[in-house]
């Protein structure tokens, strides 16, 4: 069989959810089925260590998908070229994009449709992209792949789509991300905190994950208690970032927030080792990802009680409504408090981290392809 693959997220160094799922995943399904050939179409130089096995052909496809319009030209026009070409039995798009322009079967992962309910946290055009296309390309793709229950329901009903065509394929959790040792940690805060512990966020700055309402519920944390502990955000900024950077302004204690930018991944084991908790609280999320890395660092988490994270976080986590600052600011007070419950929500998140692998991940996408090749 010749699969072709949608890879543009695997950009070296800048990695996200996605593009780690990606990379996971296929760096299994390639090396363990040396009898298929697949092709991986990157948009622009490909790092060699994409290249996971013999039986990958890499092809380089333009324009470099940077903008809605060349995303339309790369995938309905350059994409079923491709496919024509190499006459691929099966087209996979771990970023959900099909092509509506080709009869060749194809499975998307579409690990969330936010858009279509928070339109307003994305740029125009692009909200204006994928409410227009997803639906079409949820419709076109033989069978679909998303990584919670949660994502799983709001495809089927949202769109309409037959639940029989959709499966779970959960996320797994990177094994790097373990206990860090107190010489570690003490030397971490030294350089990232000035010495002092911290709430740690980590993902892409941008609306949804509502940095603003973290920022406030610091605020008011600082407030309530005598605490020197700081507030570090690890991420890029995204888009729409002007409210965020009005409220870090307008706080009383923005001095002790620090925004890291993006770190390696050797870099963030140390951050979230050394970090007294976790707060993710975003508004609206298709799985959450720090939320297990953080379990599996040993670390407790303050999450979001809504979307899939309550899925995801099943009993370890202390949950918070992300609409709710005071119950954000409460879960910090508690946390910063109360170590037996530190210890509690670190001993349970050991026993859910092990829910979620990347070989869990790979066997069952793996089993989604076969089920879209053969039916």
């Amino acid at each position: 069989m010749i699969i072709a693959v949608n890879t543009r997220l695997l950009l070296p160094e800048k990695l996200e959810g996605i593009g780690w799922f990606t990379r996971e995943t296929l760096s299994r399904i390639t090396c363990e089925h040396p009898e298929h050939q697949f092709l991986f179409i990157f948009d622009r130089p490909y790092a060699d260590e994409f290249i996971f096995s013999d039986n990958i052909t890499p092809i380089v496809l333009s324009p470099p998908t940077r903008h809605p319009i060349l995303w339309f030209i790369w995938f309905e026009i350059q994409i079923p070229k491709i496919l024509k070409k190499y006459k691929a039995d099966l087209f996979f798009s771990p970023d959900g994009y099909l092509s509506l322009n080709t009869r060749v079967r194809q499975l998307a992962a579409i690990h969330d449709i936010n858009f279509a309910h928070r339109p307003q946290d994305l740029p125009w055009l692009k909200a204006k992209y994928y409410n227009h296309f997803f639906p079409r390309f949820a419709r076109k793709a033989k069978r679909i792949v998303t990584v919670s229950y949660f994502s799983k329901e709001d495809i089927n009903r949202t769109y309409k789509i037959d639940s029989d065509k959709v499966d779970v394929v959960y996320n797994g959790v990177n094994t790097s991300y373990t206990p860090t040792s107190d010489d570690e940690n003490s030397n971490t805060k030294a350089i990232y905190s000035k010495g002092k512990d911290y709430f740690l966020f980590i993902g892409s700055i941008h609306p949804r994950k509502n940095i603003c309402g973290l920022l406030r519920a610091y605020d008011a944390f600082r407030t309530s208690v005598e605490s020197d502990t700081k507030l570090l955000i690890v991420g890029e900024s995204m888009f729409k970032t002007s409210d965020i950077e009005l409220t870090y302004e307008g706080m009383r204690y923005k001095d002790d927030v620090v925004f890291t930018g993006r770190l390696n991944n050797d870099e963030l084991h140390r951050v979230l080792g050394a970090s007294l908790a976790l707060t993710f609280v975003p508004f609206f999320e298709g799985f959450g990802i720090p939320v297990i890395e953080a379990m599996n660092a040993g670390v407790p988490v303050i999450c979001s009680n809504t979307t899939s994270l309550p899925e995801v976080g099943g009993n370890a986590v202390l949950y918070v409504d992300p609409f709710s600052l005071s119950q954000i600011k409460d879960a910090m007070i508690r946390i910063f408090q109360e170590k037996d419950l530190r210890d509690s929500l670190i001993e349970k998140g050991f026993v859910q981290k092990e829910k979620f692998s990347w070989d869990k991940t790979a066997e069952l996408l793996w089993g989604s392809i076969q089920i879209c090749a053969n039916t």
